[in-house]
């Protein structure tokens, strides 16, 4: 229980910090800026607990790598989800009265914008946090959250960023996007994190390939 309140945990500040940034925030306000480092402090916080994942896409990766057990996966996706839309209902309160206007992506643009910075996210997470020679670092939470940053300000203008389908669940609710672009960022970052997990395994050849006992952390834990 104590991983799924940590995912819980985690995903609820990272869309918390989405839409109070995105949503009637004053012109000084640096969105991505705030949202990677808000990422990189719950990494930090999360991550000998849970792993940290505070995504979807992340965990099919993670499970793909051998890292999670297969009886986590739902309960973390229903932490995550569950964040995302109580996170959404706080910025509702928060940010009442305020007008917001949905994004209207083009469908290509957006799918090859969180397809390509989704892959890079699973991919940097893989590699940073499970991966044999990155093995008990101090850096993970840094790298992850950076990577989150750098996607933001690259294409935040041309998918609204998510990079995340709990993030996606709540810019919806939030109105920050239409329902009707949902399908986008499903399809786009878990099939990213598929892709990623593939290419980590290839050019990472497994030296455990069974999941890890129940009770411990998805990810390597910092020494």
């Amino acid at each position: 229980m104590n991983k799924y309140i940590a995912e819980f945990l985690g995903t609820f500040f990272l869309v918390l910090t989405i839409g109070c940034t995105g949503i009637g925030a004053s012109s000084g306000v640096i969105a991505p800026l705030a949202i990677g480092a808000a990422l990189m402090v719950m990494v930090f916080a999360g991550g000998h607990i849970s792993g940290a994942h505070y995504n979807p896409a992340v965990t099919l990766g993670v499970l793909i790598r051998g890292r999670l057990n297969a009886a986590d996966v739902v309960p973390y996706i229903v932490a995550q989800l569950a964040a995302a839309a109580s996170a959404a209902l706080a910025v509702k309160f928060l940010r009442a009265g305020i007008d917001v206007t949905p994004i209207a992506p083009k469908i290509g643009p957006a799918l090859l914008a969180e397809f390509l910075f989704t892959f890079a996210l699973v991919y940097v997470v893989l590699n940073a946090a499970t991966a044999e020679g990155t093995s008990g670092n101090s850096f993970y939470g840094l790298a992850i959250g950076m990577t989150v940053m750098t996607g933001a300000f690259a294409v935040g203008d041309i998918s609204g960023g998510a990079f995340n389908p709990a993030v996606a669940v709540g810019i919806s609710i939030l109105g920050l996007s239409s329902w009707g672009n949902l399908w986008i960022y499903l399809l786009a970052n878990f099939g990213a994190a598929v892709v990623a997990a593939v290419v980590f395994n290839l050019i990472n050849p497994p030296t455990q390939t069974t999941p890890i006992a129940t009770d411990e952390p998805p990810y390597e834990t910092p020494q």
